[in-house]
């Protein structure tokens, strides 16, 4: 796993886009980890934070994600 956002789709977003993301966010935006590790990783229970399952797709919980990046609110 990276240790920053370097090549996921959140590292051009400033700390106030991040701090206004949904409840939720789509798993393969995350973390910029590919959308194959990343669903393997969440099936596992190993994914670095919270993940939520509806239906057939996986949501990355934001308040997890902000802490894990260091910018919890």
């Amino acid at each position: 796993m990276r240790d920053n956002t370097t090549g996921s789709r959140l590292a051009g977003m400033g700390r106030e886009e991040l701090l206004a993301l949904p409840a939720a966010v789509d798993l393969d935006r995350a973390l910029g980890l590919g959308r194959g590790k990343g669903y393997e990783l969440a099936k596992r229970g190993e994914y670095p934070c919270k993940v939520l399952r509806l239906g057939k797709a996986y949501r990355v919980v934001t308040a997890d994600l902000l802490n894990l990046l260091g910018l919890a609110a």
